[in-house]
C-alpha cells in the first residue's frame, strides 16, 4: 500500500481527544503510523494515514532565540513568563530579529508550542585577492590554519572568520548553495 506519508514525515492528528503533532517513525504489516509525538507522551501514537494531516510548518528562529527557548523551558518557565521576558532580553541579536519581524510575540509563541527550525548562519570562504593562484584560508582535521591554493577553502561562519582575526572578514566570499 502507499502511504500518504513517508517515515520521517511531521504530522498532526487527534488522539483521546488531544491534538498532537509528530514524526512518523514507520509502518507495521496494518500499515498503521507509529508517530512519536513532539512532547511528552506516555507512547508512540499508533493511527492510520487517513486520520492523519500534514504538521503546520515550523517557524524558523535564529540561534539566539533556540537557546532562550530550550533554556527557558529547562527551568520550567510558561510561554506566559518567557513572553513577558522578551522585552527584558538584553542580546543585540535577538533584539534585531525582533524587530526585523512583523509579529515576534506570535512567531516566538508558534517556536515554543510548535517547536521550531533554527535558521542557518551563512557560510563564507576566506580568499586572498590578487593572487595568480586560488588561495583560501583552510582548517585542517587538527584545527590548524593555513592559506592553500586550491579550488575550495574551509567554510566558515562570520563570527568563526571574526575569531581568527577581524581582518579576514574582508576576505569573505559567500558560499552558494547547491540545488539539487
Amino acid at each position: 500500500m502507499t502511504h500518504k506519508f513517508k517515515v520521517g514525515d511531521r504530522v498532526q492528528c487527534i488522539f483521546e481527544n488531544k491534538h498532537f503533532t509528530g514524526t512518523i517513525k514507520g509502518y507495521d504489516d496494518d500499515n498503521l503510523a507509529f508517530i512519536e509525538p513532539d512532547r511528552a507522551f506516555h507512547d508512540d501514537i499508533i493511527m492510520h494515514d487517513h486520520q492523519l494531516a500534514p504538521a503546520p510548518a515550523l517557524v524558523v528562529i535564529p540561534d539566539c532565540v533556540a537557546e532562550y527557548i530550550e533554556d527557558l523551558k529547562e527551568k520550567g518557565a510558561s510561554l506566559y513568563t518567557a513572553i513577558l521576558n522578551l522585552t527584558k532580553e538584553e542580546d543585540d541579536a535577538f533584539e534585531d530579529w525582533a524587530t526585523a519581524i512583523d509579529n515576534p510575540y506570535e512567531t516566538f509563541g508558534r517556536a515554543w508550542i510548535d517547536g521550531y527550525e533554527v535558521e542557518k548562519e551563512p557560510l563564507y570562504m576566506v580568499e586572498l585577492p590578487n593572487l595568480a593562484y586560488q588561495t583560501y584560508l583552510i582548517k585542517n582535521d587538527d584545527g590548524i590554519l593555513a592559506w592553500q591554493n586550491t579550488g575550495a577553502g574551509t567554510k566558515f561562519t562570520e563570527t568563526e572568520i571574526k575569531a581568527v582575526d577581524e581582518r579576514y572578514w574582508q576576505f569573505a566570499v559567500p558560499v552558494k548553495e547547491r540545488e539539487g
